[in-house]
């Protein structure tokens, strides 16, 4: 049995989940379509979800083609759950991206494809909505190619666009498409253009035959070299016979491995039921695993305390296939087995967290970009249970997805950061729904951290005298830069075994947990931190005593070191009408952006350059005035840097 694991991706609104109803009811695996509007479908399950009518988690769903079982991962389409789909990118052997035929290529359209482009996932286009008024077929395919992709190419024909009769057609070899070339000479035009030798015979002769045409096509998908586009409706159905079967031609399936390679996979999301108890989603890319079998994981962000990698191990209890209680022949009560290219569903398991690797981490492995705001959150009710469940609750959360993370201020409140204000909506509604917390949130600011401007010691020595506040400990601390990206490193210069292992490790412990928060309040990072003096008493000193003063001295080694405050900022870019390049300049310059490159586009500018990632909201508020609607704007996190004007941000004030 061969299996796909496909992401359906897409801007809000533009159909991906009722398309993924319509792959599933086409298949026959279910028997009743559901419908966003009153909370149905099979992929957006969560109570937020329904109530909202957008996805936030990914979840997964499989049909079968013949011998081919398709694993679909539903993803979210607002911008803010962007983390979200590059987690579920990782664990893909293919995409459909889904435009809406209305709506066109949006921003979010643009970031996506951009994305699937870098890490060359074959990647089909699915247009959704030929059937509502306004709906565009020709001059979207030109906008594609324009926006997303030089080498699209159109695989239907519609007919009666923008109406409830609308269909559409597969084009054959012999079927010219309208107002355009031949749909053969098209399409070897395009293949042409990745094949030297296919080239010489669109030129020279004889002309490529369909099934050459069929092949090429084929190979130069599977490699994210061309990107078929097919039209339809999701609710109607229309064109989606023809999408299923480009699912199953022209995207591959991994290549076999051999089972008794050791495991390698990578956990993608993960569950709760009522109970708590966790159930992860582990795409499996080598090797077998089966329940009761123990496995090594590692998490790549660390643990909550930011200390960096951490590796747990664990057996677990139970183990379903995706798809695997459909397959035709399997024995009654054959212990279920996961194999290399198939997604199972793990229990038994506390420690597991998403992003966790079993094994080496697989070359796709996300690179999560670091969220740019945050926001204090206090329980309405007031008290120090309500203040630690919400604690609780939060880093409950935070487990489920490791780029929501919870840091606890003085008096008892949580800071968490984030990617946007939906984000915190539904992190709020969570609470609510799940928890039966009823959280207040702050306005969002933006993240900052803070990085040592030289170098700077500190060292007390052992207390001696019946003080309260004295310390049985003698610590002295360097700090000093590190290279930039390097994060956060702890070394020795006393001599190993000069301090018990239980004080060395309370005092390197101690070092990560105080960089989250610096002289300014921010996380510390790219700091090299060096213990250069120890003492302690065999007979009264404790590890407590060495968390107590490491928090003292390396307070005062940061202090007498400096910090510097920097802050997130993104690489843009900017398409705009020739007319709107004055005003447009003008306002970026206004908010300190760095315009790098402008470049004539077909009737305007494309504009790149770096802005503060806290400057983005306002130009985008303001951008549809300045270019009449028609400005489109892209980002993503760039290379923070030195923060100069001192302005809100600076301290947690």
């Amino acid at each position: 049995m061969r299996t796909l694991n496909i992401g359906i991706l897409a801007h809000v609104d533009a159909g991906k989940t009722s398309l993924t109803e319509r792959l599933l009811f086409d298949t026959g695996t279910i028997d009743r379509l559901g419908r966003v509007d009153d909370g149905s479908t099979q992929t957006d399950t969560d109570a937020i979800e329904r109530r909202r009518g957008i996805t936030v988690r990914s979840a997964v769903a499989s049909f079968r083609v013949g011998d081919t079982q398709v694993n679909l991962i539903d993803t979210p389409g607002h911008s803010d759950f962007i983390a979200e789909v590059e987690r579920a990118l990782g664990v893909l052997d293919g995409a459909v991206l889904v435009l809406s035929a209305v709506e066109g290529v949006q921003a979010q359209t643009r970031v996506l494809m951009r994305t699937l482009r870098e890490i060359r996932l074959p990647t089909l286009v699915f247009v959704n909505k030929i059937d509502r008024p306004g709906a565009r077929a020709d001059t979207l395919l030109a906008d594609i190619r324009r926006a997303l992709t030089p080498h699209a190419i159109a695989m239907t024909a519609v007919r009666d666009l923008g109406t409830r009769a609308a269909t559409a057609t597969p084009l054959t070899y012999r079927h010219p498409r309208p107002g355009g070339l031949q749909f053969a000479a098209r399409m070897g035009e395009l293949l042409a253009e990745h094949d030297d030798e296919l080239l010489a015979r669109v030129v020279d002769g004889p002309p490529p035959t369909p099934a050459e045409l069929d092949k090429a096509l084929a190979d130069q998908t599977a490699k994210a070299l061309v990107h078929p586009v097919y039209f339809g409706s999701a609710i109607r159905g229309e064109g989606v016979a023809a999408l299923i079967d480009a699912l199953v031609t022209m995207l591959p399936a991994p290549d076999p491995v051999a089972p008794d390679t050791p495991p390698r996979g990578t956990v993608f999301a993960v569950e709760r039921d009522e109970s708590g108890h966790k159930t992860a989603y582990l795409r499996l890319f080598e090797g077998e695993v089966t329940a009761r079998q123990p496995l090594i994981f590692t998490s790549p962000g660390g643990d909550s305390g930011g200390t960096g990698p951490r590796t747990h191990t664990g057996r677990p209890t139970s183990l379903d296939i995706i798809g695997a209680e459909t397959a035709p022949g399997s024995a009654p009560g054959a212990p279920a087995r996961l194999t290399a290219g198939n997604i199972g569903r793990l229990r038994g398991l506390p420690d597991i967290r998403v992003g966790d690797h079993l094994g080496r981490p697989h070359e796709r492995a996300p690179r999560f970009a670091a969220p740019t705001l945050q926001s204090v959150v206090h329980p309405r009710e007031p008290g120090t249970g309500p203040a630690a469940r919400l604690n609780a609750a939060l880093k409950d959360l935070a487990e489920r997805d490791p780029l929501i993370r919870a840091r606890t201020e003085p008096g008892g409140a949580t800071s968490v950061f984030l990617y946007g204000e939906v984000q915190k909506e539904v992190i709020a509604a969570t609470l609510a729904d799940t928890y039966g917390i009823d959280a207040a949130f702050e306005p969002s600011r933006t993240v900052c951290t803070e990085r040592p401007a030289g170098t700077g010691e500190s060292a007390v020595e052992m207390y001696r005298g019946p003080a309260p506040t004295g310390h049985w400990a003698t610590i002295g601390l360097r700090v000093e830069a590190a290279p930039y990206g390097s994060g956060n490193a702890f070394r020795y210069e006393t001599e190993l075994g000069a301090l018990p292992r239980a004080f060395h490790q309370a005092i390197e412990e101690t070092v990560h947990e105080a960089l989250r928060a610096g002289p300014l309040g921010w996380a510390v990072t790219d700091c090299a931190v060096t213990l250069v003096r120890s003492g302690f008493s065999s007979v009264f000193s404790t590890a407590g005593d060495f968390r107590a003063l490491t928090r003292i001295v390396l307070d005062q080694a940061l202090r007498n070191a400096g910090t510097e405050l920097y802050e997130p900022y993104l690489a843009f870019e900017l398409e705009i009408p020739a007319a709107s390049l004055a005003p447009v300049a003008g306002h970026l310059t206004s908010l300190g952006a760095l315009i790098e490159e402008s470049t004539a586009a077909a009737g305007g500018w494309l504009l790149r350059g770096t802005v503060a990632a806290r400057r983005a909201a306002e130009i985008e508020r303001r951008l549809p005035g300045l270019t009449h609607g028609e400005g489109v704007w892209w980002s993503r996190p760039a290379q923070d840097r030195r923060r100069l004007d001192g302005g809100p941000g600076d301290s947690r004030g």
